[in-house]
């Protein structure tokens, strides 16, 4: 994936838990109404919304944000190009299912992805 660190020219992404439109928009080079289009375009980009159906995004938003940045501005795809390129990435992962109200398995799937990544970073070294 994406991470700042193999991408110099794209600010680190914080330790946040959420970040607004405007801070997305920052971090990922990206005006605000090309991601509300990319919402649209893309069933995987799903940001939380809350008072006033403001957004909010995830870490692992921010990370898609800034591969589907790369596929369609450095790599060349078009939105359908990039659309089936991240759904095969999908089918190519294992999916963890667990069985839980939809509210809960929202945060336990987000905290496993979040236990993975962590896991990763201790993996390298």
């Amino acid at each position: 994936m994406l991470e700042a660190s193999n991408n110099n020219e794209l600010p680190v992404i914080p330790g946040k838990r959420y970040f607004a439109i405007g801070e997305v928009s920052e971090l990922c080079g990206v005006k605000p109404h090309v991601l509300r289009y990319w919402e649209q375009e893309f069933s995987q980009l799903k940001p939380v919304k809350r008072r006033g159906n403001r957004r909010y995004y995830q870490r692992h938003d921010v990370v898609l944000i800034r591969e589907i940045r790369e596929l369609l501005y450095e790599q060349g795809f078009t939105i359908g190009g990039a659309r089936q390129r991240l759904e095969a990435e999908v089918k190519t992962k294992p999916e963890v299912v667990v069985p839980v109200q939809d509210n809960k398995k929202h945060v336990i799937h987000e905290m496993l992805e979040e236990l993975q990544q962590i896991h990763a970073l201790f993996s390298i070294k």
